[in-house]
């Protein structure tokens, strides 16, 4: 699997975000994304999740599942925890593991749970968690329902040093078996190996 972009070009509210921007990444290979704030970081990942769609230029999976398109071969997961506060924790994971396809959901969600270390929460309603603890249960939904592609905006935020280390611990997991990962970051992903793109550097 190769996932690669040539010439893109980002406009968003009548900005140009980003120009002429194109990489390449195979798979069991990690893209780190930096650049300062306002580079278009989050706007490269949202556009591979297929959320915006560039002014200029081609974004091609070779590889992939020629049925779907490449955002349905993805994860994304934003700055915001897409939770709803009133349902429990184990209600928000199986919502999300129903809606990306899932089968099997109740035995995916236990096991994702109990991998991020918040099985014990399953029966308490989302609003009551912390942000650290909403963060796992938004990276519980990248193993609930496997997907190759993962896009991360900054994956690391409210999450302890032990979480950080988890974190790595499932994307090392999620690339030995194949998988893509994209990471928009200000600091290490803590991943041997990955490569960097850089944005912004012109400006």
């Amino acid at each position: 699997m190769r996932l690669s972009a040539s010439g893109l070009v980002c406009v968003r509210g009548g900005r140009r975000v980003f120009q002429d921007l194109s990489f390449a990444i195979g798979q069991g290979l990690a893209l780190q994304v930096t650049g300062p704030n306002g580079a278009g970081k989050s706007s490269l990942l949202r556009l591979v999740a297929g959320l915006v769609h560039p002014a200029q230029g081609r974004l091609v999976l070779d590889g992939g599942n020629p049925e779907l398109t490449i955002g349905e071969q993805t994860h994304y997961l934003g700055h915001q925890d897409a939770l709803k506060p009133s349902l429990s924790v184990r209600e928000n994971l199986a919502f999300w593991a129903n809606f990306l396809g899932g089968t099997g959901a109740k035995i995916k969600v236990d096991a994702a749970l109990a991998t991020v270390g918040i099985e014990e929460l399953g029966g308490l309603p989302a609003l009551y968690l912390s942000a650290g603890q909403r963060r796992r249960l938004s990276l519980a939904r990248l193993i609930a329902i496997p997907r190759p592609i993962w896009l991360l905006d900054e994956p690391s935020s409210a999450l302890d040093a032990a979480a950080q280390r988890m974190l790595a611990d499932l994307m090392r997991t999620h690339l030995a078996g194949g998988g893509l990962i994209l990471a928009a970051t200000h600091g290490p992903l803590g991943l041997e190996g990955a490569q960097e793109l850089k944005l912004g550097e012109t400006k």
